[in-house]
């Protein structure tokens, strides 16, 4: 009786499996995997065809196998440092009334204003590079720091030194000092796979909180005329992206690096689901020039220029909207020596497209310092190519303590918009291009029309400005009044400034 029941027992536990399983084996004849049932279906059909749908914690890698998405974590985790930066600021307290005080004066001085030094610290997140402690970063996460810390997943501390920085791209490089062994270098993805709606995550410190992962989409690729810096592609993404993701990685489902974290589009300071990386190829040739030269050798075309809209190709008669108009050409400049005219549509360059002064500034600058390209032209209507010996851009964007560039007639010292330069005069992200004011002369033309540190010049005489040089070149060769449009405030207004 006993082994009868134990054999009733097994035959009822194998019946049950059956009938759980049969409806699968069913669904699995009746429609393919993944495939959605007909109305018709029953529930149960239904709920065993929805079991063959791909689960969402599962990508499917290069090597064509289903791995879960942990495991590509795994692989990059290693790779991503949480980077801590201390500077020092020097600053003078308020006055004080009985500082005018004979006796208190001569301590202080006139004024009464106490020295102050002020610690500053930030924190941000890093790739490494290379077995040998080479990491990149962003530019504002180490800019002007006197101490800079990072700290490996495995919890080992170094001191780096900055090997070189580039604020035109918001990248920096930086090395980690002492005995390094036993680094994971990232590998570098080809960022112009990128397609929308692909997976990604980001890796990295959101508000110190170490080895943070977020999954999100490439909402967008090729943003540019974001106002965050001077050189601009970034791919935009809905993966949480905070305060401390700043400098680390964005990967793709082969787990490769394919972008640096950057900047967020936000109106409380968190994520808001619009973050932006700097796309890898062209993060990596900047890193690998900051490695080798310290510095970053952009190409330079000697031009003025700006995008098109309808109205513009109305009234220059162009018929089209595409390309990028070119409204000044250096004298003397590359652009010049190759018969590039005022007037000008650059269509391509290299035969790709230049929909957008970002995207030409972009090419232009990428191709390299005496580097020789052929830019496709519409010219009173007509096609030509031209073949452009590029220059090395100049250095006009000033660097922390050293004198900025571009000191120009009327009492003005001017600037290229950069990130540091909005930062510093509060200008807002709606401003897309024009060079910042950053001095006037007291005294000077400029201080009598009422000109100020923070205003950004956006045109002269009618025509777009988008860097110091061209403010230099076109002031210079102006006689009479000029006419300026400047953005102060959240408004703009023209000056009428007078030169000798």
């Amino acid at each position: 009786m006993k082994s009868a029941r134990i054999w009733s027992r097994l035959a009822g536990a194998i019946l049950a499996a059956l009938m759980v399983v049969a409806p699968v084996s069913c669904s699995r004849q009746g429609h393919p995997p993944g495939a959605l049932p007909s109305d018709g279906q029953s529930a149960s059909s239904r709920a065993a065809t929805f079991e063959f749908l791909p689960h969402p914690a599962f990508a499917l890698a290069s090597s064509g196998k289903s791995v879960s998405i942990a495991d590509i974590v795994e692989r990059a985790l290693p790779s991503v440092v949480s980077i801590s930066s201390t500077k020092v600021t020097h600053s003078a307290g308020p006055q004080m009334p009985f500082f005018n005080d004979p006796f208190f004066r001569h301590f202080f001085g006139p004024g009464g204003e106490v020295p102050r030094d002020r610690l500053e610290q930030g924190l941000g997140s890093g790739v490494i590079v290379s077995a040998d402690g080479v990491i990149l970063t962003n530019h504002h996460v180490v800019a002007q720091a006197d101490d800079i810390q990072v700290v490996t997943p495995d919890r080992r501390q170094f001191a780096a030194k900055v090997v070189g920085s580039d604020p035109k791209s918001d990248l920096a490089v930086i090395k980690l000092e002492g005995k390094v062994e036993g680094l994971k270098p990232i590998a570098f993805g080809d960022s112009a796979r990128l397609r929308l709606g692909d997976v990604v995550l980001a890796i990295g410190n959101p508000f110190g909180l170490s080895q943070t992962v977020t999954m999100g989409i490439v909402s967008a690729t090729g943003r540019a005329n974001v106002g965050i810096t001077d050189y601009e592609d970034f791919i935009q993404t809905d993966a949480a992206i905070n305060p401390g993701n700043s400098g680390g990685a964005l990967i793709n489902m082969e787990g490769d690096l394919v972008g640096i974290n950057t900047a967020i589009l936000s109106r409380t300071g968190g994520s808001q689901g619009i973050g932006f990386a700097i796309p890898s190829n062209m993060a990596k040739p900047i890193a690998d020039s900051l490695l080798e030269y310290g510095k970053v050798a952009r190409g330079w075309l000697g031009v003025v220029i700006q995008d098109i809209d309808q109205e513009l190709a109305k009234a220059l008669g162009l018929g089209t909207t595409q390309g990028v108009l070119i409204s000044d050409v250096a004298e003397g400049g590359p652009a010049a020596k190759a018969g590039l005219k005022r007037g000008d549509v650059v269509l391509s360059v290299g035969g790709k497209a230049t929909n957008s002064t970002g995207s030409l500034r972009n090419l232009i600058a990428a191709s390299g310092a005496k580097a020789k390209v052929k830019l496709d032209v519409l010219r009173e209507g007509k096609k030509t190519t031209l073949t452009v010996d590029l220059g090395e851009l100049p250095t006009e964007t000033a660097q922390p303590g050293s004198k900025p560039s571009g000191e120009v007639l009327a009492g003005l010292v001017v600037e290229d918009m950069s990130h540091s330069a909005r930062q510093r005069f509060k200008i807002p992200s709606s401003i897309k291009q024009g060079v910042v004011i950053v001095r006037v002369e007291p005294g000077s033309a400029a201080a009598k029309v009422n000109l100020r540190p923070g205003d950004v010049i956006l045109e002269l005489n009618r025509s777009k400005v988008t860097g110091a040089a061209a403010v230099e070149h076109v002031l210079k060769k102006a006689k009479g009044n000029v006419l300026l449009l400047v953005a102060r405030e959240g408004t703009t207004q023209y000056v009428v400034l007078p030169l000798k």
